[in-house]
């Protein structure tokens, strides 16, 4: 049968189709922890090989979905039918204050180059050196200079698309579609958390007839598959100054917060004792949590008004050295790998909760009601992430391999009432999608399934997630 299916696509396209069991057995794994198995893997050479692959998929009724650099932790780019693999469009045209890429660019590779020309994407997920533009996208990637430089849907200022008719779409231009996507998405703002991130669902809180392409950020691949995108560059500062204070609770940390972000820092940063046993640096004392704070502008200002919020508390390291800053950021950015290496795999709970954001005012509350809640489910955490923006990544260590359902439904509760939302970055695929109902209105839900229908007819593109 499938290799019935294989010939005939051979047929049509240019690109390599395969269905030998070691690719399936690869690509039937992503970073979650999760795994579906697909029939057919395609390595389109040209949008026309996409096209086609795509129409031979919605005549059979086969699901499918795009495949970059599979580093997703919520099993956003798995299927049981056909995957792209969208290596091969990896162009890059460099612009004065854009760049072009195709979906398949790597970012390690599009950095080396910005940073050649003094220039870099806003968006700096931690896996950066792995990650594709075309996932980046799908799951409106940001990280640690999203506080100031925005994530991806703040970023993506055009998009070009094959949607689930096979159809070649460039966002905004065209006009027709954006139109109609500017008319499901009017009046939606009022019916969204009000966080600086959120990748949870269809973002047409954000979405008017001029910049249409945002409905594709965050969007998983449900609305069509990413071919080429145009991203918003900025100049490399001038100067940096990273300032890290060590503190002995995380209330502590995390509720002066709000006042540090009145200063406007680049970055703040937040990761607990487990992250910090892992950096290798002489600790005086053993502070449960650090906080990473960045001024890239107005510094000297900026820092002076910092030491006085901080002064009752320890400073670790502080300077503008570009060698010592980029290396306490490689600390920061190795923060899964060393959660991952102190947790035995047995250990390990599936990425559900790992991603909230709620308002950075209401973190202390977040982080008070995570020490109730795991004592409740006899859990233990660890944690860190983004707390300038308010978004925390809570890793759920367990000896037993029960369904921890209830307590998912609790703690993404919470989080909503403290107007927050359930992915802030990560996005919501296999692990998320089922409780979107808890974070939004069955009116807007419906929306959700308006602008799907508007792409995928069929429903042949990534089904199960989102909707």
């Amino acid at each position: 049968m499938e290799e019935k299916l294989v010939d005939s696509l051979k047929n049509l396209i240019s690109g390599k189709v395969t269905a030998e069991k070691e690719f399936l057995d690869f690509y039937s794994l992503d970073s979650s922890a999760y795994s579906k198995r697909p029939r057919l893997i395609v390595f389109p050479k040209s949008t026309d090989d996409v096209k086609k692959t795509i129409r031979f998929a919605k005549k059979r009724k086969i699901p499918i979905c795009a495949r970059g650099g599979s580093t997703g932790l919520v099993g956003s780019s798995l299927t049981t039918g056909i995957i792209l693999d969208m290596k091969n469009f990896n162009k890059i045209k460099l612009s004065k204050n854009y760049v072009t890429v195709g979906a398949g660019v790597s970012k390690g590779e599009l950095d080396l180059i910005l940073k050649r020309n003094k220039k870099f994407l806003g968006p700096n997920p931690s896996v950066g050196a792995f990650c594709k533009i075309g996932g980046m996208i799908a799951n409106n990637s940001s990280g640690s200079r999203s506080l100031k430089y925005g994530s991806v849907i703040d970023n993506l200022l055009e998009i070009i698309l094959v949607d689930g008719n096979g159809t070649e779409i460039i966002l905004p231009k065209n006009k027709t579609i954006s139109k109609k996507i500017a008319k499901i998405s009017n009046e939606t703002d009022h019916l969204y958390p009000h966080v600086t991130k959120n990748s949870a669902g269809y973002r047409l809180d954000v979405v008017t007839e001029n910049n249409s392409q945002k409905i594709i950020a965050g969007s998983e691949s449900t609305l069509g598959i990413i071919v080429q995108a145009k991203l918003r560059i900025f100049d490399i500062p001038k100067k940096r100054q990273l300032t890290v204070v060590g503190f002995n609770r995380l209330e502590d940390a995390l509720y002066v917060v709000p006042y540090i972000l009145r200063l406007n820092p680049s970055s703040l940063e937040f990761v607990d004792e487990t992250v910090i046993k892992n950096i290798p640096h002489k600790f005086k004392d053993k502070p449960k949590c650090l906080l990473m704070i960045e001024f890239d502008a107005n510094v000297t200002k900026s820092q002076k008004n910092l030491d006085y919020i901080i002064h009752k508390f320890s400073i670790i390291f502080t300077s503008n050295k570009k060698s010592d800053v980029e290396k306490w950021w490689s600390y920061r950015d190795s923060a899964l790998f060393f959660t991952l290496k102190n947790i035995p795999k047995n250990q390990l709970v599936p990425h559900v909760i790992e991603d909230a954001t709620v308002p950075p005012e209401n973190l202390k509350y977040l982080v008070t009601f995570l020490k109730k809640i795991t004592k409740k489910y006899r859990l233990k955490f660890v944690i860190y992430g983004h707390a300038g923006n308010g978004n925390l990544h809570i890793r759920l260590i367990s000896n037993s391999k029960r369904n921890l359902d209830k307590l998912h439904k609790e703690f993404f509760s919470f989080v909503i009432s403290l107007d927050g939302t359930i992915s802030g970055e990560h996005g919501d695929g296999i692990a998320r999608t089922k409780y979107l109902k808890l974070q939004y209105s069955p009116h807007l839900l419906q929306k959700f399934q308006y602008i799907k229908k508007q792409f995928d007819p069929s429903g042949i593109l990534n089904p199960g997630n989102i909707i």
